[in-house]
């Protein structure tokens, strides 16, 4: 079971006599980066929210709006004058830049962030502890999002590492062939230029075993195929968070694929060799969404 970081949750709720819209997207990233944007008076619950967005989505660029609807009740608010007076000012010039009415401007300065607040809006323990629901609302949203984006990438992986195993049942096959390609070349070689009589046949038996061991790829196609098989076992377990590990795995495969090629000297395997690397490839860019 793969969960992909990639995601989108969205919770609405009444709490009191507020209704909240919770907004939750995530991307990939190595590691938990958050974007929140909340309201003022959540203000003081900001260090629990970033807690539990990090407890319940582990790795991901998360971006988290958290707005407060208009629910057409009449409150009383307050005007933070400083603020307007902050915003004015670059308001002003930029007005007198363009050659624009500055009549405008207050219109603009009310509709700006923070500047006008309803005066009562504080949470009670008890509205703390509903709007918690509606966060873990919208981070269940998100997560049922990325175990069906997880589905994908599984079956899209999968169907790389057996492409890799099929080429590496070809490059098995292809090995007796290749030994024997090498001993005939050789071999006319020395024919060609030397002249059978000219060498000793048993000296070049013991010279041609020498070579051909040392680059044998048997070893190779052995951890090749170890590490193919561990990364689906790896993809069937039930934890959630293995991309790094994947990742790790999916290095080694490629170790021995590059270890095949530079030792192969046979332009058959070589094509299978460019084929398990393009597979190689497509896998790893898949597995930098897997949490």
């Amino acid at each position: 079971m793969l969960k992909s970081m990639t995601g989108f949750g969205r919770a609405e709720k009444n709490v009191g006599d507020k209704t909240f819209l919770v907004d939750i997207k995530s991307l990939n990233g190595k590691q938990f980066e958050l974007q929140l944007k909340l309201p003022g008076f959540l203000k003081p619950f900001e260090f629990d929210i970033r807690r539990l967005l990090s407890e319940k989505l582990g790795r991901g660029s998360v971006d988290c709006m958290i707005s407060l609807k208009d629910t057409g009740s009449s409150k009383p608010v307050s005007i933070n004058t400083d603020l307007a007076k902050a915003y004015y000012k670059p308001l002003a010039e930029l007005s007198a830049a363009l050659g624009l009415d500055p009549s405008h401007i207050l219109s603009t300065l009310v509709k700006l962030p923070e500047v006008i607040t309803p005066s009562s809006d504080t949470l009670t323990d008890k509205e703390w502890e509903e709007f918690q629901r509606v966060l873990e609302l919208a981070i269940e949203n998100l997560n049922s999002h990325r175990l069906d984006e997880g589905k994908s990438l599984e079956e899209d992986l999968l169907v790389r590492i057996n492409n890799i195993l099929k080429q590496q049942e070809e490059v098995i096959k292809l090995e007796p062939l290749r030994q024997q390609k090498i001993r005939e070349g050789i071999t006319r070689l020395l024919e060609e230029n030397v002249g059978k009589e000219n060498y000793d046949g048993n000296r070049l038996e013991q010279e041609l075993i020498y070579y051909i061991e040392k680059i044998d790829i048997s070893e190779e196609q052995v951890r090749l195929k170890n590490h193919c098989d561990y990364f689906k076992s790896l993809l069937a377990e039930n934890d959630e968070s293995k991309g790094k590990k994947l990742s790790f795995i999916l290095q080694e495969i490629g170790r021995e694929i590059n270890t095949t090629g530079s030792k192969a000297y046979d332009s058959t395997i070589q094509k299978c060799v460019v084929l398990m690397k393009d597979e190689l490839e497509k896998a790893k860019e898949q597995v930098l969404n897997v949490l």
